[in-house]
């Protein structure tokens, strides 16, 4: 089992930044793959960014290319997104979740576990 808590959200003028985290319960966060969705109000969860066990390979939704960057620790069991240049469309609860591999995967039904959620608002 693992166990995510996310924080960092908040409100934010367009064009700001900030950084959000997720983390984790138990020892075998390094074997986990990580990945960040959102989901707007009347819309769909979509995945953000993910990366795989080591922080080797991630992957990004073209919307954020350019603007986010996931990172992990590893020795602090927790994973990161930094999310600059924010726009009003990025408003969002953000969710971090924990997938039973250690290769990263673009699909939500590959993510075994799931963190509460932390609210990001960008106004314009």
């Amino acid at each position: 089992q693992v166990q995510l808590v996310e924080s960092g959200g908040g409100l934010v003028q367009a064009g700001g930044s900030l950084r959000l985290s997720c983390a984790a319960s138990g020892r075998t966060f390094s074997s986990y793959a990580m990945g960040w969705f959102r989901q707007a109000p009347g819309k769909e969860r979509e995945l953000v960014a993910a990366i795989n066990w080591s922080g080797g390979s991630t992957y990004y939704t073209d919307s954020v290319k350019g603007r986010f960057a996931i990172s992990r620790d590893n020795a602090k069991n927790t994973v990161y997104l930094q999310m600059n240049s924010l726009k009003p469309e990025d408003t969002a609860v953000y969710y971090c979740a924990a997938r039973s591999d250690s290769s990263l995967s673009r699909y939500i039904s590959n993510y075994d576990y799931w963190g509460q959620g932390t609210q990001v608002t960008v106004s314009s």
